[in-house]
């Protein structure tokens, strides 16, 4: 069925006069004419009485007039969505974070939704080395992971974190003394596998031996154990606006305390809802807790 003959056969319904109709529709008289002729000849069925006064529905238009105007709604709201999907405002994106970003990428969601309230957004905790392979895959549009990521993804650095260790108390212990006093707490590997790595690394290189070592789930839990006085825990400072106000935080310094947070994305898929949320981002400032 072509739209024009159905929106010619509603004006004309609201006019009730060829010529004004016509006008409304940008058409010629004759042309309007036309189209009426054509859609009574496909429906089987006339639509108007002609008379000295002007055009008056049919029964049969009477009651197909409801309906008319019913699809021409309906292509209307199809066009604008389709408008939407077009230009990356409407559909899905689904997203990963880790550790690093707990703080930030809520933030860029947020934003990310007030910018396109049509788009449905899953943010999902997921470890940065899982993370790379679910972009591969698809199954991410964009992960809030360490950087630099190796090819095919592509990276934007956004700002860097950095190891603290919290303590139970400000006691003027030293790194060293704590990890003597106290075993030192950390996240079981599949789920923490960057943040160990990158503690293995500032310990070697301070040459620094934990006493002991206990595992723990969540970030959560590591911090509920170190208020509890059970143990010590090297964590990004990123982490620290879940923290209470009151745990005790150590500077670390040397090397192998920091490393790059960023954004991570394959663009071997197309995708305009992806690529606007990488925009944003990449005009939001990365504020960190302090």
């Amino acid at each position: 069925m072509n739209l024009k003959l159905l929106k010619a056969f509603v004006v004309l319904a609201e006019k009730g006069n060829y010529l004004q109709a016509a006008l409304a529709l940008s058409v010629t008289q004759p042309a309007l004419t036309k189209q009426i002729n054509l859609l009574e000849s496909l429906l089987n069925t006339p639509l108007f009485i002609r008379g000295r006064h002007g055009s008056q529905l049919t029964m049969g238009g009477q009651r197909l007039l409801p309906e008319a105007i019913k699809v021409l709604k309906q292509a209307d709201s199809f066009l604008q969505h389709a408008e939407q999907i077009a230009k990356g405002e409407e559909g899905r994106i689904n997203i990963g974070f880790g550790l690093s970003s707990f703080y930030f990428a809520p933030q860029c969601i947020a934003k990310f939704r007030r910018l396109y309230p049509a788009i449905e957004v899953s943010l999902e905790d997921i470890p940065s080395t899982r993370q790379y392979d679910l972009l591969e895959n698809g199954s991410l549009q964009v992960g809030f992971v360490r950087v630099p990521a190796k090819a095919p993804l592509y990276y934007q650095a956004l700002f860097k974190d950095h190891l603290i260790m919290v303590t139970p108390a400000d006691h003027g212990c030293t790194v060293e003394t704590w990890l003597k006093r106290l075993p030192l707490l950390r996240l079981y590997n599949e789920r923490g596998r960057g943040l160990n790595a990158q503690t293995d690394m500032y310990l070697q290189s301070a040459q620094l031996f934990p006493s002991s070592t206990q595992e723990a789930g969540d970030i959560q839990t590591l911090l509920a154990l170190v208020i509890a006085g059970i143990g010590v825990a090297i964590l990004p400072h990123s982490i620290m606006h879940i923290a209470p106000a009151s745990i005790n935080q150590i500077s670390l310094t040397g090397r192998y305390v920091s490393w790059d947070v960023g954004i991570a994305w394959d663009d071997r898929y197309a995708d305009l809802i992806r690529d606007n949320f990488i925009a944003m981002v990449g005009n939001t400032e990365a504020s960190m807790p302090t």
